[in-house]
């Protein structure tokens, strides 16, 4: 797994755009959604005429998802650009911004600017600080919530054109996004308010899991090609109850911020030879 990269802010952040399940995908929205999440193409040092460009993006999609790489658009390649993901990119310039873009601390605080009329205050709050909580629990990290003023995390409920310059696209679709680590907007994590989320339900999104993939982000995750892992883009739907963060995602996290420090005990002493 890749960290997140320096300026992602803008181009890695949260371009918000796919496709709800129920509708076909355009040629305009083809051409969109490659544009949104496959945009790292000049690495190749190669001059490319639209078409050939096409390809190139098509086959970098092809080979995320572990598709059969065709470079065209066919039908399995459509299907995919149709279910409910994350609105960070799967291919950013990652040559360009550097490796390694982490808090430079672990002692970070987060804050709930709004609720979702979906589910009560409490149920928000119960999913936010277990999907914090999902990743503390591999790491050195801590979380403190506030309730006042600039959090290291600010997690806001918006729909359509909420503030950030990255609109979501209403129901299905985008489900959220978040920002690497940084100062400003940095960390920060959206949940589209047009979505129907969950505090365990199959019958929507189910709050936690969502939450818990775009925290990935805040730490400084990028997408993982693997489809068992949380940062996985594409969201799929487990019992959050028996939920258990897979080796992808903790090797991810622990490149980042080590492992947990477990204190020394006499409890856990292990005597050899007894």
């Amino acid at each position: 797994m890749r960290s997140c990269h320096l300026l992602v802010l803008l181009s890695l952040a949260a371009a918000a755009l796919s496709f709800p399940a129920s509708t076909s995908v355009s040629r305009d929205d083809e051409n969109l959604y490659l544009d949104r999440f496959y945009s790292s193409t000049e690495k190749t040092g190669k001059s490319f005429n639209k078409a050939d460009m096409e390809k190139v993006r098509i086959t970098e999609m092809q080979k995320f998802f572990k598709l059969n790489i065709t470079g065209v658009l066919n039908s399995e390649t459509l299907q995919m650009m149709k279910k409910p993901r994350c609105g960070v990119p799967d291919v950013g310039h990652y040559s360009v911004f550097g490796e390694g873009l982490k808090w430079q601390t672990n002692k970070l605080t987060y804050r709930i600017e709004n609720y979702t009329p979906d589910m009560s205050t409490s149920e928000v709050d119960n999913a936010i600080e277990r999907a914090l909580q999902v990743w503390e629990q591999v790491t050195p990290l801590r979380f403190t919530r506030i309730n006042v003023g600039i959090a290291d995390i600010m997690i806001s409920f918006g729909s359509r054109d909420h503030g950030d310059f990255y609109p979501f696209d209403g129901p299905d679709g985008t489900l959220a996004h978040a920002f690497a680590p940084s100062t400003g907007i940095g960390g920060d994590a959206h949940f589209d308010d047009d979505e129907s989320f969950t505090f365990q339900s199959s019958n929507g999104y189910v709050l936690f899991l969502v939450a818990a993939h775009e925290f990935g982000h805040s730490l400084g995750l990028s997408h993982s090609e693997d489809p068992g892992a949380l940062m996985y883009p594409v969201y799929s739907y487990t019992d959050p109850s028996r939920f258990v963060l897979p080796n992808d995602d903790v090797r991810g996290i622990q490149s980042l911020y080590g492992t947990k420090f477990v204190p020394f005990t006499q409890h856990n002493l292990l005597t050899i030879g007894c």
